[in-house]
């Protein structure tokens, strides 16, 4: 991926196109092609020594990645690295339905009136066609042209791109049902999010900590992410911000990867964050996030209320459920957004109920039997321990699309229909027949 296109600046004066679904699964595509050619990859997969008991994949856009586990013949797991959607569930199992399910770059929540239902079933229909006239086939060619050599090198039999991407044994989500929606699931799907959170927080530097335990009116802390970078912002707009931040009553955390002149006195600049420490301090007001799933899962496991600025892929809807879930405010990227990020600050750093909430979402976040670290740890070793988990897996992924929608039950009683219409006319042509060639008898 070229580096300018996870750019700040670069997203907020591009086109649509840019955004689109076409454009970035063939990008990723292409990414993926360029991955297996490294040097490093390609002595990994082409050394016949190397040897491993189980892959873990990250499904994004591709499924060119299930080659890995086709090469070490060994069992494969999905792994989301956002909420749980229909595209990762079709390897698994089957595709949510668009009337109360949404895609993973949709701004809806449900429910969904008239317009969404058939804006998310468009959106269903466009990508499956897609993926079938077009992206399927770039992924299968590059599938054969990268991965069945190495297969035929280890002396097997390569399997078809289909038989690769659909012999999963688990989808591992980075979700968990705090923010998630509650959808039917299969059992071969697991929730691990807050998996990367540590259980034991490490400690701020110094410095830092005395910034946060000495602030009167609280802490607001902002980051982008670790992709999308600050200082990458349009000059006009870093300006602005730093201006509004300078009117705050509140201390102002701000990572920005480059040295600022001229700051106001209640604004601290990191060149670097420990953002997990940073949000499990008492003194922090509001996480301002751009409403990537790790950073959003981060506040809801630490009770702290955000306003999401969502620039690219899942961002929008996370940000949009957050909202909707009462412990954020929503902020669009724009060169004038300085005004309305203010306005949004003060908002939920005087409004109790956004931090409530997030304390009771927190609460549902760590509520389970066990942590999602150990629960990674317990599916992963069970795939391993039962050679596949096979007992896991849907039935429904090995039934056709017309015999999940009765298409051949429906085909049978049409013809049926069709066959029985036809012979009650003949039945009642031959009868009527007979009742003439009768009354001409009679007649004679």
């Amino acid at each position: 991926m070229p580096m300018d296109i996870m750019n700040i600046k670069t997203i907020m004066n591009s086109s649509k196109f840019l955004h689109s679904i076409a454009f970035k699964m063939y990008m990723v595509i292409n990414m993926m092609r360029h991955t297996l050619q490294l040097e490093g990859v390609n002595k990994l997969l082409t050394d016949p020594k190397e040897e491993f008991d189980l892959v873990i994949a990250e499904w994004m856009f591709t499924e060119i990645p299930a080659g890995f586990a086709s090469v070490f013949n060994c069992p494969l797991i999905w792994l989301s690295s956002v909420e749980v959607h229909w595209m990762i569930l079709q390897l698994v199992d089957q595709p949510t339905n668009p009337a109360y399910t949404v895609d993973l770059m949709s701004t809806y929540t449900p429910p969904l009136n008239f317009w969404q239902r058939a804006n998310e079933l468009w959106t269903q229909v466009k990508i499956k066609f897609l993926q079938y006239v077009w992206l399927d086939g770039v992924q299968e060619r590059a599938f054969n042209e990268l991965i069945h050599p190495l297969v035929l090198k280890r002396g097997r039999k390569p399997p078809t791109f289909d038989d690769s991407r659909y012999n999963a044994s688990l989808l591992l989500s980075n979700a968990y049902l705090s923010t998630a929606a509650s959808v039917a699931l299969p059992q071969n799907h697991k929730f691990i999010g807050g998996y990367h959170i540590d259980d034991e927080v490490k400690p701020m530097s110094a410095e830092l900590k005395k910034i946060m335990d000495n602030t009167k009116h609280g802490v607001v802390y902002f980051s982008m992410g670790s992709n999308l970078k600050s200082k990458d912002m349009p000059e006009e707009l870093k300006k602005s911000l730093l201006q509004m931040f300078g009117t705050l009553k509140q201390t102002v955390l701000w990572k920005f990867e480059e040295k600022m002149d001229n700051l106001p006195s209640n604004v601290h600049i990191l060149d670097w964050a420990p953002q997990q420490a940073i949000l499990s301090h008492p003194n922090l007001a509001v996480f301002i996030t751009h409403g990537g799933l790790l950073s959003t899962t981060e506040s809801v496991h630490f009770g702290v209320p955000i306003i999401g600025i969502p620039v690219f892929a899942d961002q929008f809807l996370n940000v949009v459920k957050a909202v909707n879930k009462g412990f954020a405010q929503r902020v669009d990227l724009s060169y004038t957004m300085a005004d309305k990020l203010r306005e949004a600050i003060i908002e939920v750093t005087s409004n109790k109920r956004y931090a409530e909430k997030a304390k009771e979402l927190s609460f549902i976040h760590h509520d389970r039997p066990v942590k999602p670290g150990v629960e990674l740890v317990h599916w992963v070793n069970h795939v391993i321990n039962t050679r596949g988990a096979p007992h896991l897996r849907s039935p429904a992924l090995h039934v056709p699309f017309y015999q999940k929608m009765y298409l051949d039950l429906a085909a049978v009683l049409v013809i049926l229909f069709l066959a029985g219409r036809v012979l009650l006319k003949k039945i009642c042509a031959a009868l009527r027949s007979k009742k003439k060639s009768g009354s001409q008898k009679k007649n004679n």
